[in-house]
């Protein structure tokens, strides 16, 4: 079985065309022309053991919201349609991630159900700081994380239980969501993980 798919997306905002494998090799390449937001995207491919290669255009001089809200609508639907029906698949992860003082707890759920929870702050420290040049807006995050678990159908929650640095916040919460879905995509075993027989 190949869990892979190439997904195009093209709006008067953003050009972006990706490539998934949700079974590696963990080979990287990210442009979307923030260089913090890549670095975020590399760290979910990295260590979520994917092959992603990921290539955005957008408006940036309007804003940033656009090119990483569509970011998170393709890679989520990339996940969605690269796990097909999901047969064999742990379904259930959880996960806690420091990066220094920054501590982040990650649960999700491959359920075919999109629900989103987010208790981050990352200005916890003080005020949240844009990152980066052009500026990737810390805010973004949460917007980057609702698109992808709504497009993926995904159940993710995201808390915060320590933290200061804006960075290390962010990038503990990348980390934690990339380790939790490299858990659940596994495959052990054989059939739908529900009593429905069916997931979505």
């Amino acid at each position: 079985m190949t869990r892979s798919v190439s997904k195009e997306r093209a709006t008067k905002e953003t050009q972006i065309s990706l490539r998934l494998g949700i079974d590696g090799p963990a080979q990287v390449e990210v442009a979307t022309g923030l260089p913090f937001f890549d670095h975020m995207l590399s760290q979910l491919g990295r260590h979520g053991g994917f092959d992603l290669s990921l290539k955005a255009t957008g408006d940036l001089a309007v804003d940033a919201h656009h090119t990483v809200e569509d970011v998170g609508i393709v890679l989520g639907e990339a996940l969605h349609d690269a796990l097909g029906d999901k047969a064999g698949v742990r379904r259930f992860a959880s996960i806690a991630v420091p990066l220094d003082e920054a501590l982040i707890e990650v649960a999700l759920d491959l359920s075919g159900r999109p629900f989103f929870v987010y208790e981050v702050d990352p200005g916890a420290g003080g005020e949240a700081y844009p990152i980066g040049d052009p500026p990737f807006d810390p805010q973004l995050a949460e917007e980057f994380w609702r698109a992808f678990c709504t497009s993926a159908a995904v159940t993710l929650h995201i808390r915060m239980r320590s933290g200061r640095n804006t960075h290390h916040i962010l990038e503990a919460s990348f980390k934690a969501v990339a380790r939790a879905l490299r858990d659940a995509v596994k495959v052990e075993g054989g059939g739908v993980p529900s009593t429905k027989g069916v997931l979505g």
